[in-house]
């Protein structure tokens, strides 16, 4: 037909994504709650159609035909995972004169793209007919217009990607419709189809294929369910410094862990993911933090603020890119900014980090990145090699050093004042005690 004979206006709107607190589900087009995530209003004026009528909520065809061209583009639609947003077409049909149906599902696409989301295939549709004589011959119609719908034996619509066939609907008027006919139709449409999608791939304006600078900007973060309380802090007070230094407008968490952040520019966005990962200790060893301030300052380095109530140390060692420090330079006070590299835990917990490192790196200089730290020696003694070690160093009772020196010295006929007694010295020392017991009472029996 005419460019004027399927005339539509299709505008979309972006809107957050629902909370979800269960398993996720395998479809594109629902959350994780199973909640819609995207869906298609179509509205069709009595203007459209040159009439003049009351306007007021869809009825029972508009719902018909914008569930047909939901069900198009429902496949289309990247999974929560990539895209977690809500997506609303909204198809207005201005003038028909063909399947306003098949036109939603190719302004749908287009809309989408334009938009900013990530399709995984572009998708058109069309409407086929159908004339069918009583001797049994037939003619198949393609793209067909009001007046062949409404004359026509058969009303075919065919909605898809290249790749194959995503809605199908079907009025028959007649009897007879038979398998050569069905295959004939088929063929026929995904020709069509292909048609309408290389006429789409050449529209111009070219879709821009990327967000508007005023749509919000989302992102999810999958933790572990044991860290959101670390995430959140007592009474949400680590959750809300996150907020609040990022400039982000929300972070929502979920009991399964899923973490979706809401921001008005890219760069609170990748603030808030980044002071996410540092609150749960999950950020990658040799990312670089630019502009963090100085908490502190120590004999042995500084403390510098990684995200709200989470501080690490630059120690001395760590602190210039040359040469040995031996105490802060007087140019780092409490509330610099300084750049650093994250170095990773210490067996404590600790944060370790680096200001040399990036100082190297962005002088294109390499940086050797220093060995982790090796686990604490308890004071147990339990990191020792063997008991044998412990026995001659701490002394096993009766058979370590201690019995040994007594048995060299008792051997000796010598007593070596402040040794400990071993077992020949205690014994000697009782039996000295019974002896003089013994003594007294030989001398008081005598008298």
């Amino acid at each position: 037909g005419s460019d004027s004979d399927a005339q539509k206006i299709d505008s979309i709107r972006g809107g957050n994504p629902t909370d979800s607190d269960g398993e996720e589900i395998n479809s594109s087009v629902r959350d994780t709650r199973g909640l819609e995530r995207f869906y298609l209003q179509y509205f069709f004026p009595p203007s459209s159609v040159g009439e003049c009528g009351r306007v007021g909520p869809a009825g029972r065809r508009e719902l018909g035909h914008g569930e047909l061209a939901e069900r198009a583009l429902a496949p289309a639609v990247p999974p929560q995972s990539v895209f977690p947003y809500t997506v609303r077409v909204e198809s207005t049909i201005t003038e028909s004169n063909g399947s306003s149906s098949m036109a939603s599902v190719c302004g749908g696409c287009l809309a989408m793209l334009d938009a900013g989301v990530p399709m995984t295939d572009s998708v058109a549709g069309i409407a086929m007919g159908l004339i069918l004589e009583p001797d049994g011959s037939y003619v198949v119609l393609s793209d067909i217009q009001g007046s062949e719908d409404a004359l026509g034996d058969m009303d075919f619509k065919v909605a898809g990607s290249k790749r194959g066939i995503s809605a199908f609907q079907m009025d028959i008027k007649v009897e007879g419709i038979t398998l050569d006919i069905m295959k004939q139709a088929l063929a026929q449409a995904a020709e069509g189809r292909s048609h309408i999608l290389d006429a789409m791939s050449h529209c111009s304006p070219a879709p821009r294929r990327a967000f508007s600078p005023w749509a919000p900007k989302l992102a999810l973060a999958q933790v572990s369910p044991e860290k959101l309380g670390q995430l959140i802090g007592p009474g949400g007070k680590a959750i809300r410094g996150i907020v609040a230094a990022s400039g982000a407008a929300d972070i929502v968490t979920n009991n399964n862990g899923t973490v979706q952040i809401v921001a008005s520019s890219e760069q609170a966005l990748a603030a808030a993911q980044e002071l996410i990962a540092l609150q749960i200790g999950e950020l990658p060893v040799g990312t670089i933090l630019r502009s963090r301030r100085v908490e502190s300052i120590a004999l042995f380095g500084v403390f510098v603020e990684l995200s709200p109530g989470r501080s690490g140390l630059v120690h001395l060692s760590e602190l210039a890119a040359e040469g040995n420090l031996t105490e802060v330079p007087p140019h780092w006070q409490v509330g610099s900014r300084i750049d650093v590299m994250y170095l990773g835990p210490t067996p404590d917990g600790k944060t370790r980090l680096s200001h040399k490192a990036v100082l190297l790196k962005d002088a294109g200089l390499s940086y050797t990145m220093p060995a982790p730290l090796g686990r604490a020696r308890s004071s147990n003694g339990n990191d020792s090699s063997d008991g044998s070690s412990r026995g001659s160093s701490g002394g096993g009772r009766g058979q370590g050093s201690r019995g040994s020196s007594s048995r060299s010295s008792s051997s000796e006929g010598v007593s070596q004042p402040g040794t400990p007694r071993g077992a020949g010295e205690r014994g000697n020392y009782r039996g000295g005690r019974g002896a003089g017991r013994s003594s007294i009472n030989q001398a008081a029996q005598q008298q």
